[in-house]
């Protein structure tokens, strides 16, 4: 029954959710619950939109992941409360990404000789993207995707990324994106961007704002014996899936 309820909370309506302007300050005992409300109500609104697409068997499915990426994103949103009143719309939107980036992982399948030892860490990397690396950090400390640890990783230009599992190219290395993206290609390796050309330089999903939301768009890789593989959980939740092929 509890379960039922928790299901039927995220199916209430909700005002669309939006950044703080900056410059506006809430009161301090109340930030680390404004920032809670803001990034349940995200979710919130991400449920209603699968709703329609979503109506038969694989509905419990798609609330389940809601439920688990509403869970992340509250995490990053108490950690958000300890921050400056003065933090800007650009850090409220790399919690978010970064409270994604952490549950992503637990929706991938990687090939079986991805990790060395059955308690060799998820890595992801992160490049041109510091303060989210600093979120990420605090995110997955103490935590485990699908039973193994977490590790975060920060990289800088030339940085090898062998022994990755995951890896976000931030805004601050778009003028490499292309090249970034060509070295990981043929890796068993998640790639996330934030630029507008991502899926069509080669990334697997690239985040977008729409409306002072954060939202997410995927491109599965092909399907071969060595390539990960996307949960059609994470793919359900999408804006939009894109085929390599086309």
């Amino acid at each position: 029954m509890a379960a039922a309820a928790r299901a039927r909370a995220f199916g209430r309506r909700a005002e669309p959710p939006r950044f703080r302007p900056r410059g506006i300050r809430e009161p301090r005992h109340g930030q680390r619950n404004g920032a809670r409300r803001v990034c349940e109500a995200q979710m919130d609104a991400l449920s209603r939109r699968s709703r329609w697409k979503f109506a038969g068997p694989d509905r419990p499915r798609v609330a389940g992941l809601l439920r688990a990426c509403a869970l992340s994103i509250g995490i990053a949103a108490g950690l958000a409360g300890a921050r400056p009143a003065q933090a800007d719309a650009q850090a409220d939107e790399y919690r978010v990404k970064a409270a994604f980036l952490y549950k992503f992982g637990s929706y991938i399948e990687w090939p079986s000789g991805s990790f060395a030892r059955a308690d060799s860490p998820v890595t992801i990397g992160v490049m041109g993207a510091d303060t989210l690396a600093d979120e990420l950090a605090q995110i997955v400390a103490g935590r485990n995707v699908n039973g193994r640890p977490v590790r975060v990783r920060k990289l800088r230009p030339g940085d090898p990324i062998a022994g990755l599992h995951v890896l976000f190219v931030g805004r601050a290395d778009g003028g490499r994106l292309a090249e970034i993206l060509a070295a990981a290609r043929g890796q068993a390796l998640l790639t996330v961007t934030e630029s507008e050309e991502g899926l069509e330089l080669g990334s697997m999903i690239n985040f977008v704002v729409v409306e002072d939301k954060v939202r997410f768009d995927i491109a599965p890789p092909p399907s071969e014996p060595n390539s990960l593989k996307i949960s059609a959980r994470l793919l359900g939740v999408a804006r939009k899936v894109v085929s390599k092929s086309s």
